[in-house]
């Protein structure tokens, strides 16, 4: 039996065993130095804006709007293209979500629909570069014009894109970035926030860390003893130990060569199904120089769970990225309607994730585009029958 290959997949190399064995060798394993060794390294890559690690990307998100200040009362916009996450992490903090359709063709958040979304109390409008590429962040600006909110950039994607000749992590207030295996660099699990303003830096650094304030000088009574430390607002611990920072700063090293693995891909992709009936092919905007965590194509006249099962069951892992936030039960359960986001329901009905990763071979996505192209010359199963 064939085996299935994966849609994405980690890519580690010697370097990575032993930059983590160093470490496990060493006296460090939560927090040491290579916490902020890994959070220098990373601002080399967001045009030298801090950054906060923390555990994974979803903790990345619920410190980033902690750290924003969001609350009860307050509203988050966030397009509906995206894990669910997004906009989980807003509500359990107490915050009403806000759905903003996303731009055709690239399945950004439209800066028009979130410009209508904004209202006095939005205290964060949350863009996503959807499979690596960066949403319109100039034209989002302009859309919160007026408004006290904060853009926040959820860079799962995207990190080492680039939009207008300026890398992600430089382009919003708040940027959060995912170490999933899958993403385009990994530390198993982990994610890191990204922050301009360094008081908001702070907050996330805190935040992550259970809220402690160890600096006596902000200290309420700080006379108690040198074990002192204080909790002035709650936290969490989203804290990533030295181990995984260790590996962290070794894949970030090959983040270049990663980069330009998977776009040498979806070139390949692009040249091998351009003529291809019945798909349309992922969009790229002069502008903008993606990451390419994903390559997401659109399968047309309803056909997509027809290929998507028969890629299956030729050994080819498909994957489908994303059903619609607001489609999930539990916001459904909140009230949320299917129909408010036409532009990014529609893409879901066709959206299709084809294997992308560092490791592919030539003769793996050869098999893919095959594969593929098999699926679409069978007849519609609803034909078939």
């Amino acid at each position: 039996m064939t085996a299935l290959l994966p849609y994405g997949r980690q890519h580690i190399v010697e370097e990575d065993v032993t930059a983590v064995a160093e470490v496990l060798r060493g006296d460090w394993l939560t927090t040491g130095p290579q916490v902020q060794a890994f959070e220098d390294d990373l601002a080399g890559w967001t045009g030298g804006v801090g950054c906060a690690v923390v555990s994974n990307g979803t903790a990345a998100l619920h410190t980033a709007y902690a750290a924003a200040g969001v609350g009860p009362g307050d509203e988050v916009v966030v397009p509906p293209m995206t894990f669910a996450a997004t906009a989980s992490t807003a509500v359990a903090l107490g915050a009403k979500v806000v759905f903003a359709d996303v731009e055709e063709e690239t399945f950004t958040l439209d800066p028009a629909a979130a410009a209508a979304a904004v209202t006095s109390r939005t205290r964060v409008v949350s863009a996503v570069d959807y499979a690596g590429h960066p949403a319109d962040y100039d034209a989002l600006r302009r859309a919160l014009a007026g408004s006290d909110a904060l853009l926040l950039a959820d860079a799962a994607h995207s990190i080492g894109a680039h939009y207008r000749g300026r890398p992600v992590g430089s382009l919003a207030d708040l940027t959060t970035f995912s170490f999933f295996p899958t993403k385009n660099l990994t530390t198993a699990e982990g994610g890191a926030v990204a922050a301009t303003d360094p008081a908001v830096l702070e907050r996330a650094r805190r935040f992550r860390n259970h809220g402690l304030v160890r600096d006596r000088a902000e200290q309420r009574w700080p006379d108690e003893g040198g074990w002192h430390q204080e909790v002035h607002e709650f936290g969490l611990n989203y804290r990533l130990p030295d181990v995984l920072c260790a590996l962290g700063r070794s894949q970030l090293r090959r983040l270049g060569d990663f980069l330009a693995a998977r776009e040498r891909l979806v070139r390949r992709y692009d040249e091998a199904l351009a003529d291809l009936p019945g798909v349309l092919l992922p969009a790229h905007r002069s502008w903008a120089r993606p990451a390419w965590h994903l390559y997401p194509i659109r399968v047309l006249d309803g056909r997509r769970r027809e290929v998507y099962d028969r890629m299956r069951a030729a050994g080819i892992g498909v994957q489908v990225n994303y059903i619609p936030v607001h489609w999930h039960p539990a916001f459904a359960d909140l009230g949320y309607r299917r129909g408010s986001c036409p532009i990014a329901e529609s893409f879901y009905e066709q959206q299709l994730s084809l294997p992308l990763y560092p490791g592919l071979s030539d003769a793996d996505q050869e098999r893919v585009v095959e594969a593929l192209a098999t699926a679409l010359r069978g007849a519609p199963a609803a034909s078939a029958a």
